[in-house]
């Protein structure tokens, strides 16, 4: 007898699908764990990509020995199973440019994490799409054996492989790395629309602060008037109509501040969202802006966006992936080869024979190859790929139309700001408070009324906040077009202050 009887190729064929059935229990476990580490497994992966960009550091996971709690004291406790537990105390935010915060929006903004991490998905896609199927080992164990004449065959082994078309892989390869690589410039349109977006929130608050220090320094204004209004009551020049409209007038000045504090609230919450922090938490901004024109023109900050702007980058990218989208269409009528190789275990069981050699085992070769019939259904995936790369095109060039009219829009409506806010500061404001001051003079003598002095107050206010609206205005068209251009616009630098004339000797 052989050394593989009927026992040892049925115990063959079991040990094989006792493997199989311990790979899918030993999946069910693997899962088990790897929901408990998975956040390991994204942070790690994340450190071993390295990218030619700038990405958001992810923040080191805590040990899970300790848990980090925040309280009014700070004490170390152990728990049972000796996790210590430290209590922190909140200390409150430090100020913070907004430098600091756009770098901190970069690492913090969810929707930015969630971009890189696609990124990195579609980085790992393009490792493997070239490569080829797996191969695939299997047997049969025949329940009744197969009888010849050189012996009873109890089972087969065979083992395949499967080879695709080998320009259709490299093909694959090529679509699958431009479309990661338009994932990476998504990834860097939407840092610069995270960026724009805490500039102008940013601003807004610089603007709001101001119409609040306006709206105080105008509440001060009304109660002088308000005194005067009594001084004159008490010389019989005026009425108590005067005080009783002054008093309206801080009224609604009050109710005006409200408003800016309830909206101030908002816009700082928006930008604490995309810094990926407590809404409440207070964000300082300065006393003072001083905000230029752009030194380009709108022709060369376009030829800026089109090398810059990744968006537009993005587009080009996905329309080369299209293009290699057609070449896997047109390459999939290629043949796909499979080659395999079959082993049978046949028992000596019969007498010797000078015409064969009784319980050899037989072996053979095999190829098979995929005929690729149905004409119509290649047709339409090269009709599909065709039409797939037509529509990025068309993206592409409705892209750039877009940003040329945005650019001249923008740069438009900072010119307007620019003018309007110059008006307001140089000729408009100095008028009006010169008139102010000329009627409340006049009124305290008694040459005007009391409503003439309220009209000039009610026109001083509503010009001084134009001037910081038009000021905040001009921040956020260029905050706008330092997006679209991809990059910092360059500002004309600021006008030196005039100095004081020398007096003449």
């Amino acid at each position: 007898m052989k050394d593989h009887p009927s026992l040892v190729v049925c115990g063959f064929g079991l040990l094989y699908l006792i493997v199989t059935i311990t790979g899918c229990a030993s999946h069910t476990a693997t899962v088990q764990k790897s929901a408990a580490a998975n956040a390991e497994d994204v942070a790690s992966s994340a450190a071993r990509t390295s990218v030619d960009l700038d990405i958001p550091v992810e923040e080191q996971q805590e040990s899970p020995a300790e848990i980090v709690q925040t309280g009014a004291e700070a004490f170390d406790g152990e728990f049972a199973e000796g996790a210590r537990s430290v209590v922190v105390i909140p200390q409150p935010p430090l100020t913070q440019s907004l430098v600091e915060l756009e770098m901190l929006a970069v690492e913090q903004n969810p929707r930015l994490v969630k971009l890189y991490r696609e990124y990195n998905a579609a980085s790992s896609r393009s490792r493997y799409v070239n490569k080829l199927p797996d191969p695939k080992v299997g047997t049969n164990v025949f329940g009744a054996p197969i009888q010849t004449a050189s012996g009873s065959q109890r089972a087969v082994l065979s083992a395949s492989q499967a080879i695709p078309w080998l320009g259709k892989l490299d093909a694959e390869e090529q679509r699958a790395c431009f479309e990661a690589f338009a994932v990476r410039a998504d990834y860097m349109a939407e840092r610069l629309r995270v960026i724009a977006a805490v500039r102008t929130g940013w601003y807004r608050l610089y603007v709001i602060d101001q119409q609040i220090e306006t709206a105080n320094a105008n509440q001060e204004l009304l109660r002088s008037l308000i005194d005067v209004a009594n001084a004159q009551i008490a010389t019989g020049t005026a009425t108590q109509g005067d005080v009783l409209l002054g008093t309206l007038e801080l009224s609604k000045l009050e109710e005006r501040l409200l408003t800016y504090r309830k909206l101030r609230v908002a816009v700082q919450a928006e930008v604490n969202r995309l810094l990926a922090r407590d809404a409440d938490l207070p964000i300082a901004v300065p006393g003072e802006l001083e905000i230029s024109l752009p030194v380009l023109s709108a022709r060369e900050i376009y030829e800026t966006t089109l090398r810059s702007q990744p968006e537009i980058q993005a587009a080009q990218l996905r329309t080369q992936a299209s293009r290699w989208g057609i070449e896997v269409a047109h390459l999939s009528r290629r043949p796909e080869l499979t080659v395999s190789a079959n082993y049978f275990f046949t028992d000596n069981n019969r007498p010797a024979s000078t015409l064969y050699q009784v319980g050899e085992d037989p072996w053979s070769l095999g190829a098979q190859v995929s005929i690729p019939l149905w004409r119509d259904k290649y047709d339409a995936l090269e009709d599909e790929a065709t039409w797939k790369h037509l529509a990025s095109t068309d993206n592409e060039a409705e892209l750039r139309d877009r940003y040329d009219a945005l650019i001249t829009e923008l740069l438009a409506e900072a010119r307007r700001a620019d003018e309007t806010a110059k008006l307001y500061q140089n000729t408009i404001l100095p008028q009006a408070r010169q008139t102010l001051r000329a009627d409340q003079e006049s009124y305290s003598r008694g040459s005007v009324e009391f409503d003439r002095v309220i009209r000039d107050y009610r026109n001083l206010l509503t010009l001084e906040l134009g001037y910081h609206s038009a000021v905040g205005e001009l921040a956020v068209s260029l905050a706008q077009l330092s997006r679209i251009s991809g990059q910092d616009v360059k500002l004309a630098p600021a006008p030196a202050p005039e100095l004081p004339e020398q007096p003449q000797e």
